[in-house]
């Protein structure tokens, strides 16, 4: 196994990891992963990071190379999403303080950093495949 392959197949291992990290702690009181915080959605991330490990366990770097940019994509989506939905879950409270206050309760936990190191080294181990190996004819 070649070593842009180890990279790519070690970011997709950590990405399977990272759904099941603390992503937030709500109000201190317990921890949210990615399947407690959207359950469909983490499923499609497992789901793209199990395609991307048989992608490069069958040495496919264009299917490695697509999931990779996938996963990158909905990691970053799911970011997007889930600050929003901090940021926005109390706003029926007519008090700003208030409002504000509950808003500061619910923390980002170290999950997001695994969550994003993971697609990162997969598609760092993708795009550092020589290009000449996607080209080549196979030899019978």
């Amino acid at each position: 196994m070649r070593l842009n392959t180890l990279i790519s197949f070690v970011g997709f291992v950590i990405l399977i990891a990272a759904t099941y990290c603390p992503i937030l702690r709500p109000f201190h009181l317990f921890n949210w992963d990615v399947y407690d915080g959207n359950k469909p959605y983490g499923i499609v991330i497992l789901l793209v990071a199990v395609v991307g490990i048989l992608g490069t366990v069958l040495n496919q770097p264009k299917i490695v190379r697509l999931t990779a940019w996938l996963s990158l994509a909905l990691v970053i989506v799911f970011y997007v999403l889930a600050w929003l939905k901090v940021h926005t879950s109390f706003s029926f409270i007519p008090f700003h303080s208030l409002d504000a206050y509950l808003t500061r309760q619910i923390k980002f936990k170290w999950g997001w950093y695994l969550l994003l190191a993971g697609p990162l080294m997969a598609l760092l181990g993708a795009l550092t495949a020589k290009k000449s190996s996607l080209n080549k004819p196979a030899n019978f």
